[in-house]
Order: structure tokens, then sequence, then C-alpha cells
């Protein structure tokens, strides 16, 4: 019995390979011959992007093709889209050495997530049963991006930490468990969650920690020269920032219904990130004895808004209301990076390489609690008859319910939430820990150098002239694209 529990301990601490050019390209062919046959079985354009569309129009008496949907949400996906490639991708570029990985991986990880997304979204929510198909349009497409958010969230978690193989197996478990969860939360106890505070944000978050925490590393202090920022590496973290800021009311209302609640959606967002970016630039300020400010905080803190309104986006919450919640996500979220985060690597041995928990996890619980309360607290005199029944789809077999029992369902949605990023990440970071995927040694991690060919050494990276040149190319690129 020992000589065996030696051999394991053996093996799970032989010496690091990082050499991926067997098993990355094996998997990335492999997956994508994949999703080339299933898409190929399954998916099939909808009546409003198939060449049918033209009989689909006299047969409804549609007399503009304004009315399709593509015209209505594409301008979300738009946004949603950007929000996935550009704003996750350079927000975690903080790292100073990482910047390849962060935005590379992202890239990867988005790309295959949602193929994954549409197929597995799909079985769940819009298989024909009559062709057993999967029939696809626009909308389709924000919630392929939505479900990619999660394993994206994840990933912050572990940055620096895996390699590219061990990603991309942690996105095809993290989209097959957002796919399963999602169904629950929406579907069968008919929660509402427009921005997905709870489906999203805490999924992916709870996900994500519960991976770090499996995966901890002991010695990783030993990369401890990798892990901080430069001037230029934070200044790039800053466009994902803004990027993430601007486009997130179209984010929480991408999928709403048209009308009102879409419009509502924006509103509220709108004003809650506003709020919350006071209170992070407040408490960031007293936190240090000169007054000065984190530029950490900055970068996420003042996002924790528009995750905290995600399920409460589309109700009657109020203008000032919206603002409250902002006020306090700011605080929490910014004294999460201060104290809890802190607390959670010595004392749980949670690694948060991008503090997810102070920026989707915790506020994605908030929205959750607001959510509840809202919906509970929710009258007809406030939301009028017919509203309360279109902006909690109170119809078919859910028309009998009641406001108190709403606002229990969505509490209990954010429970499952919890519930499966937690259980699911832990199976699914026994899997990443074994020694076959090709992760860096404790010494090497936070580190470009280990998986991209990086052609300029860093002395130039870190001169201030050349950082400077970088950044003024990429703000004209990125201010060309908007």
């Amino acid at each position: 019995m020992g000589n065996c529990s030696q051999g394991c301990k053996d093996y799970f601490s032989r010496q690091k390979n990082t050499n991926i050019r067997l098993t990355l390209p094996v998997v990335c062919f492999v997956w994508q011959i994949a999703m080339i046959i299933l898409f190929g079985v399954f998916i099939r354009y909808d009546e409003e992007s198939d060449t049918h569309w033209v009989e689909t129009k006299a047969h409804d008496n549609i007399t503009s093709d304004i009315e399709n949907d593509f015209y209505f949400r594409y301008p979300s996906f738009q946004d949603v889209h950007v929000m996935i490639f550009v704003g996750f991708g350079f927000l975690m570029t903080f790292l100073k050495r990482y910047s390849f990985g962060a935005v590379g991986f992202n890239f990867l990880i988005a790309s295959f997530g949602l193929q994954w997304a549409l197929l597995m979204q799909g079985w769940f929510h819009s298989l024909d049963p009559q062709t057993g198909k999967i029939f696809i349009g626009v909308e389709s497409l924000i919630n392929a991006d939505f479900c990619v958010a999660g394993c994206l969230i994840a990933y912050g978690a572990v940055l620096g930490k895996v390699s590219p193989v061990q990603l991309l197996v942690m996105t095809l478990f993290g989209v097959t468990l957002f796919a399963v969860e999602e169904y629950i939360i929406l579907n069968l106890l008919h929660a509402r969650d427009a921005g997905g505070s709870m489906v999203i944000h805490t999924f992916g978050g709870y996900y994500g920690l519960a991976i770090s925490r499996v995966l901890y590393r002991p010695n990783l202090h030993q990369s401890k020269r990798m892990q901080g920022s430069v001037y230029h590496s934070d200044t790039f973290a800053m466009i994902g920032t803004l990027f993430l800021w601007m486009f997130w009311p179209s984010f929480n209302s991408a999928i709403t219904d048209h009308g009102d609640g879409q419009h509502r959606a924006v509103i509220n967002t709108y004003l809650c990130l506003a709020s919350t970016v006071l209170t992070t630039v407040a408490i960031s300020s007293l936190s240090q004895k000169t007054g000065k400010l984190d530029m950490v905080h900055i970068q996420n803190s003042t996002l924790a808004g528009g995750v905290a309104l995600g399920t409460a986006a589309e109700f009657m919450i109020s203008p000032y209301g919206a603002l409250i919640v902002g006020f306090f996500c700011g605080i929490i979220s910014t004294m999460g990076y201060i104290f809890i985060s802190p607390f959670l690597e010595k004392t749980l041995k949670i690694q948060d390489t991008c503090g997810i928990h102070n920026l989707h996890a915790m506020p994605g619980v908030i929205g959750g609690i607001v959510g509840a309360i809202t919906a509970a607290a929710a009258s007809e005199s406030v939301y009028g008859k017919q509203g309360l029944i279109n902006t909690f789809d109170f119809t078919g077999d859910f028309k009998d319910r009641t406001v108190l029992t709403q606002g229990g369902y969505q509490a209990a949605g954010m429970c499952v939430s919890i519930v499966f990023g937690v259980v699911g990440g832990a199976i699914v970071g026994s899997i990443l820990k074994l020694p076959i995927w090709g992760d860096p040694a404790d010494e090497n991690c936070f580190d470009d150098e280990v998986y991209w060919e990086v052609r300029e050494p860093y002395f130039f990276i870190d001169n201030p002239i050349f950082s400077q040149t970088i950044m003024f190319s990429v703000y004209c690129n990125c201010f060309t694209f908007i």
C-alpha cells in the first residue's frame, strides 16, 4: 500500500514537460473535425436566416425585412462579441510577461467554446423533436458568447499557470456544465437572469476558483518575479476594462425582450456602472496611506456593478436603485481585493490570478440576491398586470406563479449556479491535475516564453519609448475599430 501511494506521489510530482508540439495540434485538429461532423449532423439555419425567409414573410404577412430578428439583435451581438474577444482578452494582459497568453489563449478558448456552446445549448434549448436538428440565428450566437464568457471568467483564476491543452479541456467541460445549469435555472426553475449574474458570473467564478484550489501550487512563489505588472501592461489591461465598461449595457440587455425590458436593462446597467466607478476610486484611495490609487482596483472593481445588476437589469429596480447597487458593489469588490484575496490564498489555498472572486463570483452572488429581493417585492401597482406577466414570463405552466414564489426560485437558481461551479470545478480540476497536459513548472508560471515564440528581448518591452509607441498603435487601432 505504501509503495502504491509513493508511486502515485512520484507520478504526480515528476518533472514538468511543456513541449506540446504533439498534444496541442492533436487536440485542436480532432476537436475541430468533431465540430464539423456534429454541425453537419445537427446544425441548420433558423427560419429568419434561411433562404425560405421570403416565404415566411409572405405567410406571416411581414412587409419588411426590418422585422427580421437580425436587425434587432445584431448591434447587441457585435458589442458582446467585442467584449468576449477584446474586453476579456486585454483585461488579462496586466501581467508583465504574459500578454500573449492572455490575449492568445483567450482567443483560442472563445473560438472553440462558441462552437461547442452552439451544440450544447441547442441540444438543451432548441432541438426540434420532429427533425432532430438545431436551428440557429443571431440570438443563438449571443447565447454562445454568454456561455464562453463563463469559461473566460474561470480562465482568469488560473491565468499563467496552465497549458493551452488544459484550457481547452477546461472549456469543454465548462461549456457542458454551463449548458446544464443554464437549463435548470432558466427552464426548470424559470428564474430570470438576463445579464447572467447567476448563470454566467457566479458559475464561472466558482468554477474557476474550485479548479484553482485543486491545482494549488505550494511553490508558486518561485514565479513571484513574473506575477507583477509594469506601467505599459497595466495600460493595456485598462483597454480591456474600458471596452467591457462601455459595452456592458449591451451585455445585460442583449437577450431581453424587445421594447421596455431591453430599454430598462440598458438604463439600469449604465447607471449602476457609473456609480461603481466613484466608490471604487474612493475605497482604493482610502486603502493607501498616501491616498494613491491602485490600478488593480480601477481595472476590475469598476466593472462589478455590471455583474451585480445582470439578474435585475430588466426589473423595475428604478434608476436610484441601480445607483445604490453600484455604490455598494464598488465598495465590496474593492475591499475584496484588499482583504479577501490574501485570505483566500493564505488560508484556503486558492491562488486567484485575476481576482475573479471579487469581480465575478462575489458580485454575481450579490446580483442573485438583488434579483431575488426585487422579484419578490414586485407588485402590480408598479409593473402593471400585463407588465408583471411580461417581465417574469408568467405564462404557460407558470401562469399561476406569484412574485414571492418567483423570488424563491430566483434564490434557488443562485444556489444551483454555486453548486455547479464548485462541484464541477473540483471534478474538472482533478482531471487537469493529471501530469499529461504540459503545464508549466512553478518557477516558469506567468511567462510567455514557455508556450510562445517571443521575438523581442524583454529589455525592449521595458523601454518606455518602445512601450509608448506600441500603446499609440493599439489606441489608434482600437478607436478605428470603434
